[in-house]
């Protein structure tokens, strides 16, 4: 969250449920296979538990994966774990010290966030994944840590390239951890590393180690290395359609419902709009009216 907070937004202009599962219906119907709910915390929705039995209802969807910060997902993980359809979790989190988890959440809930690791960790049914956003200054001296829960657990971790997405003005970036330095970094800690295929349209470039039950990788996030094969959409708790991360998004789907759009109309426009996806996201940047970005990640979701 920016230092400074997020002006949220009227109940009105967030896509209801109806309208979200609408949305995911009708892309199922053009070929998607797997969808991801995201946050922060999507659990801080009323009823969101709810949202997720109604999808999976939806028989074309073969994966309903969700990112989390964990503050609320301890509650509903044995839920979860009933819904056949829900395979990963992706957690969020830089740290594994309370006193440093404050000063990046600037909240204090990391026993809760722990709570939600630990049960996941011993799961049978659910896939952790951790996304480890590196910061410069701040957690690098935890890379190594996070790679050892890896050793016993079939974990992946995920250290990401910080990104830009922090609001004009509100931070002075200047990327000093990419992918090679990170990559370096790990190289000097151990001996042998073992490059993995990676599925297509991984964002995350994996290695394992030997004897070490779960992996790790890279996600070159801001050096965007892995934009060659990016078969991937994102839609807004507004409704906002982005074909990049890094565009400004292309059209609200939120407005184009409630103007009473058929839904071979809502695919029409879907399979037009991802056909003009641009090659990377510095292609996306720099179509952008504002050549900068503005937005906070905690408005796009995580």
């Amino acid at each position: 969250m920016p230092a400074t907070g997020n002006d949220f937004v009227e109940r009105k202009q967030l896509l209801s449920y109806k309208e979200m599962y609408r949305i995911t219906r009708v892309l199922s119907d053009l070929g998607i296979t797997k969808i991801r709910l995201t946050g922060g915390e999507p659990f801080v929705r009323t009823d969101f538990i709810n949202f997720l039995q109604m999808l999976s209802f939806n028989d074309k969807l073969e994966e309903i994966n969700i990112t989390t910060n964990g503050v609320l997902l301890y509650k509903y993980l044995p839920e979860l774990e009933n819904l056949g359809k829900i395979k990963h979790i992706n957690l969020s989190l830089d740290t594994l010290k309370a006193d440093k988890f404050r000063t990046i959440t600037r909240m204090d809930v990391f026993d809760r966030v722990m709570q939600s690791f630990d049960y996941l960790k011993n799961s049978n049914q659910l896939k952790l994944k951790v996304n480890f956003v590196v910061q410069s200054g701040i957690n690098t001296d935890e890379i190594i840590d996070f790679i050892e829960l890896t050793k016993d657990k079939a974990i992946s971790v995920r250290f990401i390239e910080e990104m830009p997405f922090n609001g004009v003005g509100l931070k002075d970036y200047k990327q000093t951890w990419d992918y090679e330095t990170i990559l370096n970094h790990i190289n000097k800690h151990y001996q042998e590393i073992t490059p993995l295929v990676s599925k297509k349209s991984s964002t995350s470039v994996n290695f394992s180690l030997p004897s070490y039950k779960g992996s790790f990788g890279i996600i070159p996030a801001f050096t965007r290395t892995i934009c060659h094969d990016c078969n991937r959409i994102r839609i807004t708790s507004t409704g906002n359609f982005k074909n990049c991360l890094f565009d400004e998004g292309v059209f609200s789907v939120r407005d184009f419902l409630r103007k009473g759009v058929s839904d071979n109309d809502l695919k029409e426009l879907f399979i037009k709009t991802v056909h003009q996806k641009p090659a990377n996201g510095f292609i996306a940047e720099q179509s952008r009216a504002n050549k900068n970005i503005s937005e906070s990640m905690s408005n796009i979701g995580g």
